[in-house]
């Protein structure tokens, strides 16, 4: 009994990785090195607690969950549950969608805390409610949308999204370099999508999700908000929430709200006023919104949830909730209005000139240096950040013709002001 009890102890792997695989240790350390010792302008990136590692490094990561709360396909998941429903909680009350206390039966929204990342959440939502071949429009890639919102070139479909289902960009208008929300109700009349993307990756100004809904009802499409990029900034209260106005909402938690690499989709469960007049009427009920995004996660895209990213996600929501998150994110927006000033001072060019939101984006093309710079130059200036440890990505901007030569950067400040702020 001792020899097995050795060997089990042995087996399950007690010791550190320091100990069990130097080689990789020092692969972390090292990463762990350039992380801290480097000024990171990546957008989409930031750095999470030790609170959400540790859930993420937890014994959850040994369980299977498939199926949701109350409904497994395995035994063993009453601790799970709790965890997951936890979540769906905390994000809720977090974003204003539900009362403390109340059940979650009872709030206007749903959420879905299982989705992988936030491409899987956008495919689910589009898995879900359409079908194949059915007509979706999104933001051009070039002009600061995201690969998951159709992108595809004349001779190629790049985006699984634009594979699946007959996809058709509205673009910024090139003069101003802002949504074209007037080209978008005009091609959207002729286009008749059955879904609507608002949402950005790289399009530093706010959405006017009410022209959006206006778009949407005047041909009975459904609006997707994806608000990855400004889930943080909408959690605070600095910027306007897409909720009042959508139908579903998508996110990633990674980025603003410094968690865990996961996916979210919101859900409508009730009516919006006076969306029971539209005429044409939606086209999926809002009582079917919830059974079709939820069957669309699993079983038809994703087999277990991993429930040590759920435990991370929920403990992120709750750190969201302080009101040091607040400040944080307040402190974020000033220094980008700061940061922009900056550059223009300098007679750097900024697409659309200037932000609104937590990151701007530069254009090379226009913009002075020594040795000048210009078209496709991104790469060029990323690689010598690298080396000087700053860490950045290049970006396409209007005309851009290629992702790997391009003639922007992007610039967000999460990152470099995370370790100025305390979760509490």
């Amino acid at each position: 009994e001792k020899t097995l009890l050795r060997l089990s102890s042995s087996w399950t792997g007690k010791q550190s990785i320091r100990i069990t695989d130097p080689e990789l240790w020092n692969l972390l350390t090292e990463e762990k090195k350039r992380q801290l010792t480097s000024l990171d302008l990546i957008a989409s990136e930031n750095f999470t607690s030790r609170s959400v590692l540790e859930s993420v490094g937890s014994c959850l990561g040994n369980k299977y969950a498939e199926g949701y709360p109350g409904s497994r396909y395995y035994g063993g998941n009453e601790v799970i549950d709790k965890i997951e429903v936890l979540a769906q909680h905390r994000l809720l009350e977090l974003f204003g969608l539900k009362l403390h206390g109340q059940r979650l039966d009872q709030a206007d929204w749903g959420v879905n805390v299982q989705p992988y990342s936030g491409s899987p959440a956008n495919l689910a939502v589009y898995t879900g409610l359409l079908k194949p071949h059915d007509r979706l429009m999104g933001l051009h890639l070039p002009d600061g949308g995201h690969l998951t919102h159709g992108f595809s070139t004349l001779t190629k479909k790049i985006s699984a999204t634009s594979i699946f289902f007959e996809s058709m960009p509205y673009r910024l208008d090139t003069t101003t370099e802002l949504i074209d929300y007037d080209a978008l109700e005009r091609d959207a009349r002729n286009f008749h999508p059955k879904l609507i993307v608002a949402g950005i990756t790289a399009y530093p100004r706010l959405l006017d999700y009410a022209r959006f809904r206006k778009i949407c009802d005047s041909v009975g499409a459904i609006l997707l908000s994806d608000m990855s990029h400004i889930s943080g900034l909408v959690a605070a209260g600095v910027v306007p929430a897409p909720f009042p106005h959508s139908d579903v909402v998508s996110s990633t938690t990674h980025k603003t709200l410094r968690g865990p690499r996961s996916g979210l989709i919101f859900y409508r469960r009730t009516l919006r006023p006076g969306s029971q007049e539209l005429q044409p009427p939606p086209y999926v009920p809002v009582d079917q919104l919830e059974p079709l995004i939820n069957n669309a996660v699993f079983p038809s895209l994703q087999g277990g949830p991993h429930e040590n990213v759920i435990a991370g996600v929920a403990c992120m929501a709750l750190e969201a909730s302080k009101p040091e998150f607040v400040q944080y994110a307040k402190q974020v927006l000033s220094n980008a209005q700061a940061f922009a000033r900056s550059l223009e001072s300098r007679g750097i060019r900024l697409v659309s000139g200037g932000t609104d939101v937590h990151f701007l984006l530069v254009d090379l093309t226009q913009s002075p240096g020594k040795p000048a710079l210009g078209r496709g130059d991104g790469a060029r200036v990323q690689l010598a950040a690298d080396l000087a440890g700053i860490t950045l990505n290049k970006n396409t901007v209007l005309s851009d013709k290629s992702a790997q030569q391009p003639s922007g950067l992007r610039l967000g400040q999460y990152s470099c002001f995370a370790f100025y702020y305390s979760p509490g």
